[in-house]
């Protein structure tokens, strides 16, 4: 189990890890994935931590742009260079075969491009119109988007899947179940009183049923660069709807 979270930490994040005990095998990404959620409750708590740091320091903006920064960096930029494939891939008018070539191809497009720029615009955006106490969302968000990768990893997979397909191989109903518990926590803290958390679970999961039909439609199933942008737009839609206007 320590060498599991180990190879979460160090697949998802860019956090000093110790050294596995043993090479990984098929199969032990996909296994891993059980403590998807709980890795992303420690990044969403160093977000958290930062933001309430730099805003003592900076202006709203700033501090925004900073923590967003450090996002990508605490991950690496993985997901996010998920999304700008899929971006390249799913946007244009492409024939299916010439989409997956495309995720296979390490250069960047101009839908990519534009796809990345837009979300990393919106994330500052939505964390500078954060309420000042509003710190709720950082800390959930990553664990949120993780369980989402969770979930959609077992979907049906694309031809040329890549690293979905390890992942999928490992993805055992008591790995979903274990990965379940920090998601049903979020949710009774929703049910407890705060209902944006309801409704930020919520749209969540639609965008990330949203993505999963798009990616079934012009690529014919998931892949792990569609996983990567489940995750990206799951946080997105999370942090927008606690810095939507509510009412009083």
């Amino acid at each position: 189990m320590l060498d599991r979270l180990i190879l979460a930490l160090s697949f998802l994040t860019r956090l000093p890890t110790p050294a596995l005990a043993r090479t990984p095998v098929a199969g032990d990404l996909g296994r891993s994935a059980a403590w998807f959620p709980l890795v992303g409750l420690i990044l969403g708590g160093l977000l958290a931590g930062a933001l309430y740091g730099l805003r003592l320091i900076f202006e709203p903006w700033l501090a925004a742009t900073l923590v967003v920064a450090l996002w990508a960096a605490l991950t690496g930029g993985l997901h996010l260079d998920g999304l700008a494939d899929c971006g390249d891939a799913l946007l244009p008018a492409l024939t299916r075969e010439r989409r997956l070539q495309i995720l296979t191809d390490p250069r960047l497009g101009t839908f990519g491009v534009l796809t990345l720029s837009l979300l990393i615009l919106l994330k500052i955006a939505t964390v500078a119109a954060l309420p000042e106490a509003g710190l709720v969302p950082l800390a959930i968000a990553p664990v949120i988007g993780r369980w989402l990768a969770v979930i959609a990893g077992k979907l049906p997979l694309a031809k040329n899947a890549g690293l979905g397909e390890d992942f999928a191989a490992g993805l055992t109903p008591a790995v979903i179940a274990f990965a379940a518990l920090l998601p049903i926590g979020v949710l009774a803290l929703g049910v407890l009183g705060d209902l944006r958390v309801l409704v930020a679970l919520l749209v969540a999961h639609l965008a990330a049923l949203a993505g999963a039909a798009i990616s079934r439609e012009r690529l014919g199933g998931m892949g792990g660069d569609m996983l990567g942008a489940i995750i990206e737009v799951s946080e997105l839609v999370i942090l927008l709807t606690f810095a939507a206007r509510w009412p009083a």
